[in-house]
């Protein structure tokens, strides 16, 4: 099954919450970064398969937007990220994450 990596940019705490949560009650994915981009952009990174790390995006995405004063500053998804991107990138499944897979 081709796995993917979908991360979610926004500015204020409100709308990273309320992607991450829209993002894993939408699809079979699992939270593994949660991150300060800079100022008060935060970012949430999930993981999965493909087609659910799609879904889950297009739901974080409304739910980030619709937060109060929230704003999605930028998302996008990698398909099928090269074993070398996992090791060096924090978005590898941890001991904290994998009871969620």
């Amino acid at each position: 099954m081709p796995m993917a990596v979908g991360v979610i940019e926004t500015l204020g705490f409100p709308a990273v919450l309320a992607a991450a949560d829209a993002m894993v009650k939408a699809g079979r994915v699992t939270l593994v970064y949660f991150g300060q981009a800079e100022s008060a952009r935060l970012l949430v990174a999930i993981r999965g398969a493909v087609s659910e790390v799609k879904v889950a995006m297009e739901a974080g995405i409304q739910a980030g937007e619709k937060a109060y004063g929230g704003e999605v500053v930028t998302h996008y998804i990698v398909p099928n990220p090269p074993e070398n991107i996992v090791a060096v990138l924090p978005i590898e499944y941890t001991k904290a994450s994998e009871p969620f897979r």
